[in-house]
């Protein structure tokens, strides 16, 4: 009972009992937001989950010209991230932006198919600027962007972000379940089952009709480009940029070709595809559980040892996979992300919630999060993937781990501690 009263006290917006016609509506937007996050991340895991196996096996690039096709794919990001944070926060409670992310998943399919290989094979610089533009703004930037309008609608109706996240992770492990057995029959299909989940996403939109105050209106109109330029300005940004740019960053480029080291420790590649897709189907349904009780943990432990404590167990994932050897050692490697990524969302959000002001909360978290994911991984995706094909997978991973961990220390000391209870309170008030 402790444990659920504690999870409960995590949700945003205070627990007070609401009318018939007030908790229908906040069942009504639970459903159809989770239906909507569901088929949108069933979407990217069909679609991205393997791709850097359809580079290798399907149009036989190396590592270095792998990395050369995620470095565009981030760039792409970095670009299309603030504007996302800022439309965002412009747009407010309004549904622009998830009906832009739809269009484009249905598109899924047909680019993959009749415009990204074809370019890829004629001329990788060509193919991966034009895929990198599509990817960042789909499945990388747009992934942030989902996020940020689901926890700004969990905040105002007062449902937390991961209970409904947790149905996105449900998605992604459904799709990646079959992802390995379909893309060894062909890659295609998997593109083109993306695309079949715009059949969702829109019924889901269609029916998603928020309320938006004049308050709400008020406070993203009067947002101009300055106020969220002004965050770049802030010590406690950079503070916390500290882990984000350094910890985090070195932890996705290590997880991007993952999937290559994976289906390297059995005897075939197609094997080691089909099992990878079963393993990330078990780790997903894992951290969907997590996301239930990840507040529960924060809570506890509080906001900013909730941020170290999910890094900490990224630094042991990455240096444990260069040292361990085999299938089920490094699949146990895996299995920890389920571990790490409930706590470091709820503890991203809680932070930002905590320590910046709430009109600004998706320009931080794109700005913060997820362009600082992109400059870094646009800055580390080709020199690591040579770093592959020159010292191998095993010895990078111990390089990345220990970079890693000399951020970690840093962000031990720039990040800003939690505030006192009462204090909390105030600047909940203050950002409400």
């Amino acid at each position: 009972m402790a444990i659920v009263a504690d999870i409960q006290s995590g949700v945003s917006a205070a627990e007070a009992p609401l009318s018939k016609e007030a908790a229908s509506l906040k069942f009504r937007l639970y459903v159809l937001l989770s239906a909507f996050v569901f088929a949108y991340f069933a979407a990217q895991a069909m679609s991205i989950s393997l791709l850097s196996n359809w580079l290798k096996s399907t149009l036989g690039l190396n590592g270095e010209q792998i990395g050369i096709v995620f470095a565009a794919n981030f760039i792409a990001a970095l670009i299309t991230q603030p504007l996302y944070g800022y439309i965002s926060d412009k747009v407010g409670l309004r549904r622009h932006v998830l009906l832009f992310l739809s269009v484009m998943v249905g598109l899924c399919g047909p680019f993959f198919v009749f415009v990204y290989e074809p370019l890829i094979k004629s001329n990788i610089f060509l193919g991966a600027a034009l895929g990198g533009a599509y990817l960042g703004m789909t499945f990388i930037a747009g992934s942030f962007a989902l996020e940020s309008y689901v926890d700004r609608v969990g905040r105002k109706y007062g449902f937390e972000y991961s209970r409904v996240r947790l149905w996105g992770s449900l998605g992604f492990a459904f799709a990646a379940f079959y992802s390995g057995t379909l893309f060894n029959i062909s890659p295609q299909i998997n593109f083109f089952i993306a695309s079949a989940t715009v059949l969702i996403l829109l019924p889901a939109l269609l029916f998603l009709k928020v309320e938006t105050t004049a308050q709400d209106l008020k406070a993203s109109s009067s947002l101009k480009v300055t106020d969220a330029l002004a965050v770049l300005k802030l010590r406690e940004f950079w503070g916390f940029m500290v882990l984000i740019l350094g910890v985090t960053n070195l932890y996705l480029v290590f997880d991007q070709q993952f999937p290559v080291y994976f289906a390297s420790q059995f005897a075939t590649e197609a094997l080691g595809r089909e099992m990878f897709g079963r393993l990330n189907s078990a780790q997903i349904f894992l951290e969907a559980g997590m996301l239930f009780v990840s507040p529960w943990i924060v809570n506890r432990i509080g906001i900013k040892n909730g941020l170290l404590l999910a890094a900490a167990i990224m630094i042991v994932r990455i240096t444990g996979s260069g040292l361990v050897t085999g299938p089920v050692a490094i699949s146990c490697m895996k299995m920890l992300h389920a571990i790490e990524l409930p706590i470091l969302v709820v503890s991203i959000f809680r932070y930002i919630a905590t320590h910046f002001e709430s009109r600004l909360a998706s320009t931080l978290y794109m700005v913060g999060v997820s362009f600082g994911h992109s400059l870094g991984l646009a800055i580390l995706s080709q020199p690591v993937g040579r770093a592959y094909d020159l010292f191998g997978f095993a010895n990078t991973y111990l390089m990345i781990g220990a970079g890693a961990l000399v951020f970690w220390i840093a962000a031990v000391f720039t990040l800003r501690p939690d505030p006192e209870p009462q204090n909390q309170e105030l600047t909940a008030g203050r950002n409400s």
